[in-house]
């Protein structure tokens, strides 16, 4: 299977602060693949180094066969990289539907009506909210917004970044399982979690990253196996 995604020695930091040391990763098409860690391990400052809102700093990011290191981000996103942000980060006082639309702004804006019905059958519940704040909704519910506007774009590979966030447990639940079925379509998933067990559950394979430097690639199971490998980077 083709890696869409390569990172290769990666490195890169805020200031004279090397955070991230030597990361190598890969997303292959139509994987969905669990980045783990704990809060402060780097899994942010690796998402904002692919989407081009941090410098890279040494080594190499490959998406589908072009290297995109040091690419403006609206070129990524152009390119299909698309990110939906930790803290969702949607735009409080425009309506759902202008959330939506924002997300075919730079990519896939020819086809802004026809993925705009296809995000509406995955979220029929933003049907109904079209024109409501975003602000006014409840967590789940923007956190809805933030991955339909994400799937606005047309994306090949869609970095989630701590999905289940603030989320109560039937809506974590909720949350993953619409995952998967997003994985089921075909779509390329980098899922960056704190939530171990169940991103475990759906992820093809699974890397865990502690403190800049990545600790363990492979498949769950081989994760699951190591009793060293659970207590020390994931508490479990």
């Amino acid at each position: 299977m083709r890696a869409l995604l390569e990172v290769n020695a990666l490195s890169s930091g805020y200031g004279q602060v090397n955070i991230l040391r030597d990361v190598s990763l890969e997303v292959a098409k139509g994987e969905l693949v669990a980045l783990l860690g704990s809060n402060g391990a780097g899994k942010t400052t690796l998402n904002n180094t692919l989407c081009g809102l941090i410098k890279t700093r040494s080594g190499r990011v490959v998406f589908d066969g072009q290297e995109i290191s040091g690419w403006h981000y609206k070129e990524i996103v152009r390119c299909g990289l698309i990110h939906v942000p930790e803290g969702r980060k949607i735009f409080p006082n425009l309506t759902v539907l202008e959330n939506l639309q924002l997300g075919a702004y730079t990519r896939a804006t020819q086809n802004r009506q026809i993925n705009q019905s296809r995000v509406l059958e995955i979220f029929p519940r933003l049907r109904e909210r079209l024109s409501q704040l975003a602000g006014t909704m409840s967590g789940g519910e923007q956190q809805m917004v933030a991955i339909a506007r994400g799937l606005m774009a047309e994306p090949q590979l869609l970095i989630l970044d701590e999905p289940s966030l603030g989320l109560s447990p039937l809506l974590v639940q909720e949350m993953f399982e619409l995952i998967k079925s997003l994985k089921e379509t075909g779509l390329s998933i980098l899922l960056v979690e704190q939530n171990v067990a169940q991103s475990l559950e759906i992820a093809d394979r699974a890397y865990v990253i502690e403190n800049g430097e990545m600790r363990f690639s492979g498949e769950p199971a081989e994760l699951l196996k190591s009793d060293a490998m659970r207590q020390a980077y994931l508490g479990v």
